[in-house]
């Protein structure tokens, strides 16, 4: 279920109350208040890194809010082609052989571009899990209904940990 201490948004809002907190204590020379609202910040920026956090093992993902998501399999295999495709053109280049060489630079390319694919999709379905989760958790809590926001809560932390997974992955390639 939800970590509430894990919540971009609630990360956000509580630096925002920190930060005036902290400008109201030192506007009137509080320093008490001063102190409180920078603290508040720091815990607001904890929030926030620990709402990005996701553990990978090979293709599953798990994130701190207790989501598990699975990889789109073209993310591996994509992964895998860019592989042998690279294996390919380094053979190819070492021995000469530029028909090897060229097969291991289209491979190395296709495989770049098939995870990308499952990567997109991965963060697509992430957000859309998340906001049909948190969309169908607030029916239900209007309503009553414990297992179904239960139900919801799980497709919000679950679509939460494959965009997070996502993103990344995309920013280790991009780095």
């Amino acid at each position: 279920m939800t970590d509430n201490n894990s919540s971009t948004l609630k990360g956000y809002a509580d630096s925002a109350v920190g930060a005036a907190q902290s400008a109201m204590g030192s506007l009137t020379g509080n320093t008490s208040d001063q102190a409180k609202g920078d603290l508040k910040k720091d815990k607001a920026t904890a929030e926030q890194e620990a709402s990005h956090t996701v553990g990978k093992i090979g293709p599953y993902a798990v994130s701190g809010s207790g989501g598990l998501a699975q990889d789109d399999p073209r993310r591996q295999e994509g992964s895998w082609n860019q592989t042998v495709g690279s294996g390919k053109e380094m053979v190819g280049n070492a021995l000469g052989l530029e028909g090897m060489k060229k097969e291991g630079q289209e491979q190395n390319a296709a495989g770049k571009g098939m995870e990308a694919e499952g990567q997109l999709s991965d963060f697509g379905s992430g957000i859309k899990d998340r906001a049909q989760g948190a969309l169908g958790g607030i029916g239900a809590g209007i309503t009553g209904n414990r297992e179904d926001q239960e139900r919801y809560q799980r497709m919000h932390d679950d679509g939460k940990t494959a965009q997070r997974s996502a993103e990344m992955d995309i920013q280790k390639q991009n780095s």
